[in-house]
């Protein structure tokens, strides 16, 4: 098996993490997009009382979740499942929180949608949706680096790009989310922190 590896990750994951610790649930939570596993390794170990279903569309990343699992040997890591977050049904049937970290800017629109519809499928009242990522602000971009970021997913794939939070908010809130938290973190990214209503 792969151990793949994401530089980001070790930057990021205790800055998420103390948010994390702060608003989810202690019961069970759902990774949409798990990508190389490390998250998922780093979150479950941290929060013991949480179980922790790491998913992913991608093979290798499939491969990778389940390399680093082996090796984490944690017992509240779940087995990952494949899972096409604009399915009509997912593989999970019930979840007390949804994490997304670094996905929608990296896939077109239709995977936000297939995200808050499969979140509000899943969560009842008062369940977490946990959004990671760079966002724009009404319209603009909150520093150059997340411009010319944008500007390079768009290059490589037109429907990609960097969300506006209303636009996200909006599309929550037609799914039964209110956007309850919004957390300014390193390198210009955002915590945004819903909750089903």
């Amino acid at each position: 098996m792969t151990l793949l590896h994401a530089p980001a990750v070790a930057r990021n994951r205790d800055p998420i993490l103390a948010v994390l610790r702060r608003v989810l649930p202690a019961r069970g939570v759902l990774e949409i997009a798990s990508g190389t596993g490390e998250h998922a390794v780093h979150f479950a170990a941290a929060l013991p009382n949480l179980t922790w279903q790491p998913t992913d569309c991608d093979p290798d990343a499939l491969r990778s979740i389940s390399a680093h699992r082996a090796a984490a040997q944690l017992p509240n890591l779940l087995a990952p499942l494949a899972l096409k977050v604009t399915a009509s049904t997912w593989p999970v049937t019930h979840a007390d929180a949804v994490v997304c970290i670094n996905m929608i800017h990296i896939a077109p629109w239709a995977a936000a949608e297939g995200l808050m519809a499969g979140a509000g499928r899943l969560l009842a009242p008062g369940g977490v949706l946990y959004l990671y990522g760079p966002f724009k602000e009404h319209g603009e971009h909150t520093a150059p680096s997340n411009a010319a970021f944008d500007a390079s997913l768009r290059a490589h794939d037109p429907d990609w790009g960097v969300r506006d939070t209303g636009d996200v908010a909006e599309l929550a809130r037609r799914h039964g989310f209110d956007l309850v938290e919004r957390v300014a973190m390193p390198a210009n990214n955002f915590s945004l922190v819903f909750r089903a209503t």
